[in-house]
């Protein structure tokens, strides 16, 4: 994997939050195989907790509304590209992001410290830090 992510996948190419309290650990008896599977999971439960956040959720319920499921399976295929290197997604990520009206350092500061909850002892270290750095980078192209 890169080390330089640019998240344009085109077939063509910290300000504080007052979120609420992060949910309860993820509990996991061992450290998860990275795979497709794991990821949807990781996805599935992560966003779980982006709907239910006070600051999040009108946010992503506002731009999705009944579109979750799609969300949902394209941010899995984001994950898979990203870390699998199963080319599942086409998209500019970070340009799709930018579009949205009323997006603030502070959502991204409660968006990552969510993704750090989930991403915390679910898989092996180095597999948690590819995590958390792709999901940095995504904040410094958008608000940088």
């Amino acid at each position: 994997m890169a080390t330089d992510h640019h998240f344009d996948m085109s077939p063509q190419a910290s300000a504080r939050s007052e979120a609420s309290a992060l949910p309860d650990p993820v509990p996991v008896s061992h450290p998860a195989s990275l795979n497709t599977d794991s990821l949807r999971q990781l996805v599935h439960d992560f966003y779980a907790d982006v709907i239910a956040h006070e600051l999040l959720g009108p946010v992503f319920q506002k731009e999705l509304g009944a579109r979750w499921d799609t969300h949902l399976d394209r941010m899995v295929d984001f994950w898979s590209t990203v870390m699998l290197g199963t080319r599942s997604f086409r998209g500019n990520l970070v340009q799709r992001h930018m579009q949205l009206q009323d997006v603030s350092p502070a959502h991204f500061n409660a968006w990552i410290q969510l993704w750090t909850h989930h991403t915390h002892e679910r898989f092996d270290s180095n597999t948690i830090y590819k995590l958390r750095r792709v999901a940095h980078d995504i904040g410094r192209q958008m608000f940088t």
